[in-house]
């Protein structure tokens, strides 16, 4: 097996010395995946070997698949086809970003013994032309010339008008070690200006997704470098940016690309738009059929395409944590799979939306809801396309103008009102995270849900008060004297009123908590009496009281519940009122996670 290895070939991509081979043959000595952070691509550290030396290379998640394909093996032979290789604080580094295994070589035990590849201090780094060049890229650079020349990335070119930026790095391939690095990459979005006030100060920023050959990467701009790079940068357009420029990991909750690291830029950052616009690739997209969204995971990220069908007006939603309206406005979609779903876009996207419907409309990153059977919204590091000049959108086109015009369509919630009509309305089971992230309760209607939450804390003032005792009236009811209690509603006197609950509780599941609100019916449930007994005992008793309350927390129920947006102290607020609570079935609930197990396969 030794013939087919490129013997010395490790050392030729870091020195350039001798004849390097294009593509070299090495046998893989070690697998080992890497510990991430919760929620990333998962990485893998292999070690190769040319007989002479062996080395420590990262896979790029793009090259993952050979792993998880279970082609790539301790003892099979490998042909690298795209790398770069770099050194830091003295160890040869290689990031493997293509390779092919040799299958029809199978697998041996380890060929000869070879040595560790290490770096003198003195030792020049040379570009080889057959790789990505490292510049220094995981440590200091050393002192040196570089020539114009073809970079190593398949299909990359560099003009000779960019000959400055001779190191051209993959997006893929950057990660915190980085030192000194250039990528060539396209905006393909931009946000707006963001700001906060908090009690450590106030700032801004902005944010703009970057595409190249290799992967996407989010980067973003505080404070100075907002003010500084935000003109510059522009959708669409591609540029060069070159370190210093902090390589981090990505914050999963604010991004939807698929990195585990993202950018933020320095002071020293150089930002410069490549008189090149070619060469690297327009906006990427992973469209899901709107027919197909009833099997797409809620909560989901996706990419979508559709006829815009219907253009909803523009309504404002006032935040509750900010309490700053937005705005927002709901469009319809339809495609050829007979499906329609709404859309709702956010923000200066919804106040300056002015595309003409039966447009084609693309949209990259926007959030699968269950609400209503199924709808999307396009989240803030999501981008939208009008009528982009790409396959998908010209089929579509062409299948509406043929027929689609005169369609009728689908949608999955009608799908999902027919499938819970024999049994009334069926109220999505929620997270306390899903309820707050879903805005419900901030449209016109009022939304309905169930959640299981556990009771953390109930408020003991005003839990109940002095209501009327004629049948169904329930008014509330003013003590003139001594036993003396006026219901206005009903015009009657009466010795003593009949108290009602109406409860204010925290509920909390493994999400997040909530204030949920109760009356009379669900009060009685939760605290084990009736509020005239409950009031008597707090009057003689208030330690007996505080037990009752303190027996009733703790405990877990299944919430019905409706949000609705309410005023309050002429503030709009989202109230959560429960209409119905139940204690846990567990034989219920134990199928429920029995079944939800099996979608795992496990």
């Amino acid at each position: 097996m030794a013939n087919h290895i490129n013997q010395g070939a490790l050392s030729a991509m870091f020195t350039g010395g001798g004849t390097p081979d294009a593509q070299p043959v090495v046998q893989c000595v070690q697998i080992k995946p890497l510990v991430g952070q919760q929620g990333t691509s998962e990485r893998y550290r292999v070690v190769f070997s040319d007989i002479r030396n062996f080395c420590q290379s990262m896979l790029a998640t793009q090259a993952n698949h050979v792993v998880t394909d279970g082609k790539l093996k301790k003892g099979c032979f490998v042909r690298l086809k795209s790398f770069q290789a770099n050194s830091y604080k003295g160890k040869r580094i290689l990031i493997v970003l293509d390779l092919e295994v040799l299958e029809e070589l199978g697998e041996c035990e380890k060929i000869g013994e070879p040595k560790t590849l290490e770096i003198s201090q003195d030792e020049d780094v040379k570009p080889n032309p057959t790789t990505i060049s490292t510049g220094g890229f995981y440590g200091s650079k050393p002192e040196q010339k570089y020539q114009p020349q073809q970079q190593s990335l398949p299909s990359r070119t560099t003009a000779p008008s960019s000959s400055s930026h001779g190191n051209i790095y993959p997006i893929e391939a950057l990660s915190p070690y980085a030192n000194k690095w250039t990528i060539k990459a396209r905006c393909t979005n931009k946000s707006e200006v963001k700001t906060w006030h908090n009690k450590n100060g106030e700032g801004k920023l902005f944010s703009v997704n970057l595409l190249d050959e290799s992967g996407e990467i989010k980067a973003t701009g505080f404070n100075d470098q907002c003010d500084a790079l935000y003109e510059i940068f522009q959708e669409g357009s591609v540029y060069y940016v070159t370190s210093p420029c902090r390589v981090q990991l990505a914050k999963k909750q604010f991004t939807n690309l698929n990195n585990d690291y993202e950018l933020s830029f320095e002071r020293d950052t150089l930002v410069e738009k490549a008189e090149e616009q070619d060469g690297v690739p327009q906006v990427r997209f992973n469209f899901i059929n709107i027919g197909d969204l009833q099997s797409v995971e809620k909560d989901s990220v996706i990419d979508t395409i559709g006829i815009l069908k219907e253009v909803g007006e523009t309504s404002q939603i006032v935040s509750k944590t900010t309490s700053k309206p937005y705005d927002k406005r709901e469009l319809t979609l339809v495609d050829n799979t007979g499906y329609s779903v709404r859309l709702t876009i956010w923000g200066n996207s919804a106040a300056s939306f002015d595309v003409a419907p039966e447009s084609v409309l693309a949209f990259k990153g926007v959030k699968v809801s269950d609400f209503g059977g199924r709808s999307l919204s396009l989240l803030s590091s999501g981008s939208m396309s009008i009528d982009p000049d790409i396959d998908e959108a010209h089929k579509l086109k062409g299948w509406y103008d043929a027929q689609g015009r005169t369609d009728t369509f689908a949608s999955h919630a009608s799908m999902s009102a027919g499938m819970g009509a024999a049994g009334g309305r069926t109220d999505a089971s929620k997270t306390i995270i899903q309820v707050k992230e879903e805005n419900l309760g901030m449209s016109e209607t009022t939304d309905y849900f169930t959640t299981k939450a556990t009771i953390i804390y109930i408020k003991q003032d005003n839990v109940s008060y002095a209501a009327c005792a004629s049948p169904d009236c329930n008014k509330k009811v003013i003590e003139q004297e001594p036993g003396q209690w006026r219901c206005e509603k009903c015009d009657k006197t009466f010795p003593k009123p009949e108290y009602r609950y109406i409860m204010s509780l925290n509920v909390s599941d493994h999400t997040g908590q909530i204030w949920l609100s109760c009356f009379d019916d669900v009060g009685r449930m939760i605290m084990g009496m009736g509020a005239d007994q409950l009031n008597e005992l707090k009057e003689n008793d208030d330690k007996a009281a505080g037990e009752v309350f303190q027996e009733a927390n703790c405990q877990t129920y299944i919430f019905k519940c409706r949000a609705k947006m309410d005023n309050f102290q002429d503030q709009q607020r989202v109230r959560y009122q429960v209409s119905g609570a139940s204690p846990l079935n567990y034989s219920h609930e134990s199928t429920k996670l029995a079944n939800l197990i099996k979608l795992y396969n496990i």
